[in-house]
């Protein structure tokens, strides 16, 4: 098969179309024929050489795939060769051919193309488990999302409206902050020329925000925190601002605050398919019926993975970027 491989760590050219043994499905996995594959921020760490592969974890890159069931292992049920299908990975997905355990494949939503089904599985399996398992965020709550263009804030504006609550969100140009409030947000501050802070305390009357999104951390750690509601939750899953931060504990005790956060990759096939299952239950409905759709903002074919990297680091996108077959 073909697929792409981080030659060495550095820039998007580092990346180049080889030849690579197909994968095996394992008793309990789905071989995938891969008609689109999700680009992602962790994508771009690794090849930096920054986001280390997993023991026993193919290196090629790509977290998320959608095409067709190829093969089945012998343990694998429930699913038949040529079905739709998308799903998590651990790695291996900018390849023509990828090998998912069956916990993590979930059917392509009907009405979806290939390319926006591969932009489901990455962002739509982090913001269910970090907003509404570890977030709690629940109807009538305000959310507060940073970095709202990006795939996993266009994802969680999405996902919290539908669900009923009220959603702020941070971008970096009035163009983003006009294309997050039209996915459903209720406003969104330009963090360039506004403080964020005095933002949120002005639009929710002073009272704050319940659940904050945070992908960047650093300096925002303490800003975050003064923009919690009584009872409020930080989660923390990205470390694009930096992994240190000055906080005041006290805001913790007076406010009752839980500050916590995850990652995905590391997690078990068991635990991604509880994720898995609570998205088919929960958030499938939302979209087959259009209420909730993967923002896509460029698709460009396997072969030209650097630029879709160029493309993502830009600063430029709105949504995902998806490679194809």
């Amino acid at each position: 098969m073909k697929a792409v491989e981080i030659t060495a760590p550095g820039p998007p050219d580092v990346l180049k179309i080889v030849e690579r043994p197909d994968p095996v499905p394992a008793a309990d996995e789905i071989l995938i024929d891969v008609a689109a594959a999700g680009v992602n921020r962790p994508d771009v760490l690794q090849r930096l050489g920054k986001y280390p592969v997993p023991p026993g974890v193919s290196d090629i890159p790509g977290l998320e795939v959608a095409g067709v069931v190829a093969a089945l292992g012998k343990d694998v049920r429930g699913w038949a060769v040529g079905d739709p299908v998308c799903a998590l990975l651990a790695g291996g997905g900018y390849a023509e051919l990828a090998a998912a355990p069956q916990e993590q494949c979930l059917p392509v939503p009907k009405g979806l193309t290939m390319a926006e089904a591969a932009g489901i599985p990455e962002t739509f399996f982090t913001v269910w488990t970090n907003v509404f398992d570890r977030g709690r965020l629940a109807a009538g709550e305000w959310l507060l999302v940073h970095g709202g263009t990006s795939g996993i804030g266009t994802t969680a504006i999405q996902l919290a409206v539908a669900r009923g609550s009220q959603v702020l969100a941070t971008a970096g140009t009035d163009d983003k902050c006009r294309a997050v409030e039209a996915l459903g947000a209720k406003r969104c501050i330009n963090y360039k020329s506004a403080d964020f802070v005095a933002g949120v305390k002005d639009i929710t009357g002073g009272r704050g925000v319940d659940v904050i999104l945070d992908i960047i951390g650093g300096e925002y750690a303490a800003k975050n925190l003064e923009c919690l509601n009584r009872d409020g939750r930080l989660v923390q899953i990205g470390l694009m601002g930096g992994a240190d931060a000055s906080i005041s504990l006290r805001l913790i005790l007076l406010k009752r605050l839980t500050v916590t956060g995850s990652t995905l990759r590391i997690r078990t096939p068991a635990e991604k398919g509880a994720i898995a299952a609570s998205l088919e239950r929960e958030v499938w409905p939302l979209l087959e019926s259009g209420s909730v759709k993967p923002v896509i903002s460029a698709t460009y074919p396997l072969a030209r993975a650097a630029d879709a990297h160029r493309h993502l680091e830009s600063g430029a996108v709105i949504g995902k970027v998806v490679l194809t077959a």
